[in-house]
């Protein structure tokens, strides 16, 4: 069984953000047992925490920026790929800005730093989530696939590709994460960037406080001013970057992942997927069942009842902008004695209703709405796919398109195996309970 570690004592690092420029100092501090990797903004008025994971994404525009309300730190990666590196469970790490300092735009000073203080084991296990099935991101022909592998190691492969840049072309590199191969192999790797991307930022006003000699800046014959660390430094830069955005799913990953040309959004998509993966287990565990809403407490939110409660359960909320909700479709359902008998089909308007209660659990999650019932206004662009039948599983999705004290507007979609079985933009009015 292996414990959660943290650091022995404290230790400090500053310097220039990479995209800002501001002088920033950073202090790193011990953390209890469960508190996980905490940000926290210390030069404002009333310091704010940020928690380094998933639901604190904020942005991912050539950096991955974490926030909590107006707050945010920016360019936290190369921070987090050598806290998950060292394997810290538990860390404070206090900023005096908005960005974390760039040092020379690798890793290298931070897990530095880090393995100078040294590491001590508190009591309880670590948090972990072990690949037992393949879960996939894929955006064109960038990909990230996390697959079963080791149950106490992560490997990771990246396959970088630039065919119209020949300085950098195709560069494959794979290693299995340990402190020993990230200090050796992947902590000095810088950020490089094209000499057009260089120019293109600074024309706006980014980064202008560095230069080619700071970070790799390459042209068709390589890089500016500078030289290689490591002949496929791209490629194990763009791992280090991996490593740092998957560890905000917030605990450590075991099997293997296999990226190709992914950027911090597509990373960021998998530490999500994981995240949520490793969320549903936990709920597994503690209640006997991944229902993030069961039936018990829709029934608290929604009025309907049986024969017309559509929903069985809730198993993904994104706040008050996505929500998944599953109804398991059975022979015993009261419409199938009439429709059809012999050749048994949900109606398509109750399948239409199922997406609406969805909705309107969705709706329930924003407090100024908790106590608010959702009544059908208009529906647009309904378009029934395929037929839907006993012993189907329909998964509900509903995104908001906007939300507002009286009203509400939603994109919803129903599946079947991953099929699409419904779709509907469904506008409702929002209005006190008891005036029903």
């Amino acid at each position: 069984m292996k414990l959660q570690k943290t650091i022995k004592g404290e230790g400090q690092v500053s310097g220039k953000g990479l995209f800002g420029g501001q002088d920033v100092q950073v202090v790193f501090k011990p953390a209890p047992e469960d508190t996980g990797v905490v940000f926290v903004r210390a030069d404002l008025s009333q310091p704010v925490r940020i928690k380094a994971t998933v639901p604190s994404i904020t942005g991912q525009d050539r950096k991955t920026t974490l926030g909590h309300g107006q707050v945010e730190i920016n360019t936290v990666e190369h921070c987090l790929a050598a806290v998950s590196a060292l394997e810290i469970d538990n860390i404070i790490i206090e900023v005096t800005g908005p960005e974390m300092p760039a040092s020379d735009a690798s890793a290298a000073e931070y897990f530095a730093l880090l393995k100078q203080i040294g590491l001590i084991e508190l009591a309880p296990p670590i948090r972990s989530f072990v690949i037992t099935e393949p879960i996939s991101v894929v955006q064109g022909d960038a990909s990230i696939y996390a697959l079963p592998g080791a149950r106490d190691k992560l490997e990771i492969s990246y396959d970088l590709d630039y065919p119209q840049e020949p300085a950098i072309g195709r560069q494959i590199y794979g290693c299995e994460l340990t402190p020993e191969t990230f200090e050796e192999n992947l902590a000095a790797a810088r950020t490089f960037l094209m000499e057009s991307e260089a120019k293109a930022l600074q024309s706006q006003g980014i980064g202008t406080h560095i230069g080619a000699r700071d970070l790799l800046v390459i042209n068709e014959d390589g890089p500016i001013n500078n030289q290689y660390r490591f002949p496929n430094e791209p490629v194990r830069h763009k791992m280090v970057d991996l490593i740092g955005d998957l560890s905000l799913a917030g605990r450590r990953i075991y099997g293997r992942m296999v990226a190709r040309k992914s950027g911090h959004a597509l990373n960021q998509a998998m530490a999500k997927k994981i995240f949520d993966a490793a969320l549903r287990l936990d709920r597994i565990d503690q209640f006997g069942t991944d229902a993030i809403l069961d039936i018990r407490r829709i029934q608290k939110i929604l009025p309907h009842r049986y024969p017309f409660l559509l929903v069985d359960k809730i198993t993904q909320i994104d706040g008050d902008t996505r929500i998944v909700g599953i109804k398991n479709v059975t022979f015993n359902e009261l419409f199938f004695q009439g429709h059809f008998p012999g050749t048994p089909i949900m109606p398509g308007v109750l399948i239409v209703e199922a997406m609406a209660q969805v909705s309107g659990l969705l709706f329930a999650q924003r407090l100024e709405h908790t106590g608010k019932l959702a009544v059908l206004l208009s529906m647009d662009g309904v378009k029934l796919r395929k037929a839907v039948v006993p012993g189907d599983q329909l998964v509900l999705s509903s995104e908001t398109i906007r939300l507002r004290r009286r009203t509400a507007h939603c994109k919803c979609m129903a599946h079947v195996d991953g099929v699409i079985a419904a779709e509907a933009e469904i506008k409702f009015m929002l209005i006190d309970d008891e005036k029903v």
